[in-house]
């Protein structure tokens, strides 16, 4: 069954639903690419760790598609804190969890070079703390190489990656930026009304370039994943939308009949 939304729907954003998400859009776009890409070029799942700090005031959890492991000093729990005596008082620590955060590289055969840097954005990118650090660091280190790159931004909340002129009037975006372009590049602005745009991933000149219809990869998501079991369209999406897309989104809901009429 597909997605009532026309493009990206921003009931999947929610925080118990989003990490799944994030990790099929990774699988599913290397699979996606990988036969249309051979033989010249292959697309690998990479990762890059860093420490998260605990949640602060981000909107919802800033934790990614992600693995969060234990660090290397956890321990188990020893048994209960003895009381505390004289002055002394139970305290908390405030400790770091260790974050792996996917991400594809398409790489050329034979050299292993790597061609397309492509990221699905999380909320740890997207929340001020370590997790947006380590991703603007690795984003200003890509777009200094001869790489191109590709950032897909499905999430509401959060600040968006730094561009000028970066259209804040969408919800979501598509980044694509070939180096030898630089510093242009082409931006996807969109929001829940909108289909999600189809673009050509950036490979090397005179290659063909396969085009990614993330729409239509959601949609298959959707429906392999049963989405359209595990989602509440009585209720309003999380983060909320904002007016007019909130009386948009009931209204188109009750159309396709995914929400009851009220008083029905």
């Amino acid at each position: 069954m597909p997605s009532p939304f026309p493009g990206m729907d921003p009931y999947l954003e929610h925080p118990a639903l989003w990490p799944g998400l994030h990790s099929r859009l990774i699988v599913g776009l290397a699979d996606e690419l990988g036969p249309a890409l051979r033989p010249r070029y292959y697309v690998e799942v990479e990762e890059r760790v860093y420490l998260l700090a605990p949640a602060g005031s981000f909107p919802f959890s800033a934790r990614p598609d992600v693995l969060i492991v234990a660090a290397p000093w956890s321990r188990p729990s020893a048994g209960p804190v003895p009381a505390p005596t004289g002055s002394a008082r139970v305290v908390e620590l405030p400790v770091p969890e260790e974050v792996r955060e996917r991400y594809l590289v398409v790489r050329e055969a034979g050299t292993h070079r790597v061609i397309t840097w492509i990221e699905v954005l999380s909320p740890a990118n997207k929340a001020p703390g370590e997790g947006r650090l380590a991703y603007l660091k690795k984003r200003e280190e890509v777009l200094r190489a001869q790489v191109h790159r590709v950032e897909i931004d499905l999430l509401r909340a959060g600040e968006p990656m730094p561009v000028v002129g970066d259209g804040r009037d969408g919800h979501y975006r598509i980044l694509v930026s070939r180096w030898e372009q630089r510093p242009r590049a082409l931006l996807y602005v969109f929001t829940v009304r909108d289909p999600i745009p189809v673009f050509r991933l950036p490979l090397q000149a005179g290659d063909e370039e396969p085009e990614v219809d993330l729409g239509r990869l959601l949609q298959t998501i959707y429906d392999r994943a049963a989405y359209d079991l595990r989602v509440n369209y009585e209720e309003e999406p999380v983060p909320p939308l904002e007016p007019p897309f909130v009386e948009w989104a009931n209204a188109w809901l009750r159309e396709l009949g995914a929400r009851r009429v009220r008083g029905v």
